[in-house]
Formats: C-alpha cells, structure tokens, sequence
C-alpha cells in the first residue's frame, strides 16, 4: 500500500541544511514551505496548515517552542517533530511540553526520518531512542529535569559546540555540522571552557558526562 502524501514545513535558519533535507526526502512528503526564524514560521505555517512541520530547536529569534506553542493553540491536527543537532535535556522538554509529539536528533537518517513523518502525521509519538525513556521519565516524574546555573551560562550556540566537542568531533567537523567556520567554534570553545572554568576539553567532555549530556 503506497503511503499518502505528507505536506511537511521546514523549521530551520540554515538554508543550506533545509536544501539538504529535502534532497534526503522521497515523494511521500512534499515540502510546502520553509523558514528560518520564529516570525517567519508562525504565520507561515497557520497559512498552509501542512501534515508536519520539522523545526530546529534554537532558532535566532527563540527556541522551537516559541513556534510550536502558539500553532498547536490554535491548529492541533498540525503535528510538530523537533530535529536538532541537541539533545540537552532542556530543550527536549521546552518543545514537548509546547506540544511537539517528537524529537529526533539531526544524525538521523534519512530513511528513518521519512518513516518518522509518517508516523508523526498519523498521531504517533517518535524520539530518537535514548530519548524515549528520558521523556517518559520526566512526565511521570521519575526524572525531571532540574535546572543548571551553570548550563543557562551558554547561549544555544555554545551548547550545540559543547555537545559536539564532548562527543569527541574535531573543530572541523562541528563546524561542518552547525555550518560554521572552524574560527568561529574555536571562539565557541574557548567561551564555554571560560563560562564552565574549565582548562581544556577532557574536562569538557567530563563535565558534560556527568551531566548524562553525552
């Protein structure tokens, strides 16, 4: 049986990783429209009201939920699926309690995310797999997340470096990951380290560990 048709909005401030996206979909999902900031995409998508929208999580003006809020108020039947290159566990929760029914990381891979719209469209829940029983934990209380003084330091951009660089990934290749150049990671680096009074990035990745970020 041939799936319908999804009509899908991109979220997303990266223009060149919303063309490589679209490049990874198959005919089963036609993108209606895209957009790049919180203003552009709340009337946008109240106007085409599409199956699904993808919506990055930090975008310049807001976070994902900024977006997400406001539409499902008004447009429940428009489902949401979050897809990040973060899995801090702040802003999963900011975009699922706004209403997003999903949260998949940017790693995943194209026959999956496919498969995700699909089900996303159809009413299901999706979350990449960790991220499954954190989410179920912390709505039943088993593991809400607290707040971190020294997290809410950084900005969205130095959270996604730090995320990376914990991961193990050369200043290269977060640059071509966040589409950044390697000096503008390195200045990225160097704010976290000071922010968090660490000396260099064992203790980075060691500090992220312990907060189960990695």
């Amino acid at each position: 049986m041939t799936a319908p048709v999804r009509r899908v909005v991109l979220v997303d401030d990266h223009e060149i990783f919303r063309a490589g996206l679209r490049a990874g979909l198959d005919a089963s999902i036609e993108v209606v429209g895209e957009a790049g900031t919180v203003e552009e995409a709340i009337p946008l998508i109240r106007r085409l009201d599409p199956d699904v929208v993808l919506l990055d999580v930090h975008l310049p003006d807001g976070g994902g939920h900024a977006v997400v809020g406001p539409v499902h108020a008004e447009r429940p039947a428009v489902r949401f699926l979050a897809l990040s290159v973060s899995d801090a566990p702040e802003d999963v929760m900011a975009v699922i309690r706004a209403g997003a029914r999903g949260y998949v990381t940017k790693s995943i891979r194209p026959a999956e995310l496919i498969a995700a719209v699909h089900r996303i469209a159809e009413g299901d829940a999706v979350f990449s797999p960790w991220l499954a029983g954190f989410v179920l934990d912390a709505f039943t209380g088993a593991g809400a997340p607290a707040t971190d003084p020294e997290l809410d330091q950084l900005t969205p951009r130095e959270g996604d470096v730090l995320l990376l660089i914990a991961r193990g990934y050369t200043y290269k290749e977060v640059a071509a990951k966040l589409h950044l150049s390697v000096k503008t990671v390195e200045t990225h680096v160097s704010n976290v380290l000071r922010k968090l009074q660490l000396s260099n990035r064992r203790e980075l990745t060691r500090w992220a560990a312990q907060r189960r970020m990695v």
